[in-house]
């Protein structure tokens, strides 16, 4: 059965996203303020502001404008977030409250209100096990050589570890947490107990693994080379030069690796 199609595009097409990328752009582009203040990824809009009522007129003023070129902004997966721990109530768009939540996941990566690391580095541990379980046909295969389990563990299974830790403010605790997650799945990838009396580097000199803490220093300084050779408008150079007024917690001061 045949039927007329007057808006829209076949379900499935590739112009689809592309299409749908450039409206927003378009429709929008009077109301987008420089980044980070205004952060776009496909479907995905990140407003932050300095002062709750400013974050309020501009929210609204996206929902007012989606609406008038025929597009809905769902207010029920929207989330407000705020660092201010002695403000209690949220923001409104068309009269109804954002839910105000504490941390929210974007591309990826967990934000928080208090800045813990904490729940992102719950959820890399999480997924890398998640990952190494998932090959364990392989990984824990007493016929496979193990240059070749290192060289999955290197390149599958560590990096979903590391995932976005260039940017982390690491502490001596997420060192700890990662190396301890490391150390176990080497183990028993070589299947060593304690009862074995194997060295935790001796296991690592078997399949060739540096401390994963060294892996993300040397993340960081490759990042850090990145951003030093980027325009002075980017994103991350312009985070590099921000000056954050008050002072950092004595525990955060100490802990730095």
């Amino acid at each position: 059965m045949e039927f007329p199609i007057s808006v829209g595009v076949h379900q499935g097409s590739a112009l689809s996203p592309l299409l749908f990328v450039v409206v927003m752009d378009a429709i929008t582009r009077d109301l987008q303020k420089a980044a980070p203040w205004t952060l776009l990824y496909a479907d995905d809009v990140m407003l932050a502001c300095e002062y709750k009522p400013e974050l309020e007129r501009q929210a609204q003023e996206w929902c007012d404008r989606l609406a008038l070129f025929g597009l809905k902004l769902n207010v029920k997966k929207t989330e407000y977030l705020t660092t201010d721990v002695n403000e209690l109530r949220s923001i409104k768009i068309n009269g109804t409250d954002l839910s105000r939540v504490t941390s929210f996941k974007y591309l990826g990566s967990t934000v928080t209100s208090d800045d813990s690391l904490k729940l992102e580095v719950n959820a890399r541990v999480s997924a890398a096990w998640s990952k190494w379980r998932s090959l364990t046909g392989v990984l824990c295969d007493k016929t496979i050589p193990e240059y070749l389990k290192s060289k999955v563990y290197r390149t599958v299974v560590r990096p979903v570890a590391t995932y976005g830790a260039e940017c982390w403010p690491v502490t001596k605790e997420i060192e700890s947490r990662l190396s301890v997650m490391e150390t176990k799945m080497l183990r028993w990838t070589a299947g060593v107990t304690r009862l074995d009396r194997v060295r935790n580097d001796t296991i690592r000199q078997r399949f060739g693994v540096v401390p994963i803490a060294g892996k993300l220093c040397e993340a960081r300084l490759r990042w850090y080379g990145h951003v030093l050779r980027v325009n002075d408008d980017t994103v991350c150079k312009i985070g590099q030069n921000l000056e954050v007024t008050g002072k950092r917690p004595e525990d955060a001061r100490s802990n730095v690796g």
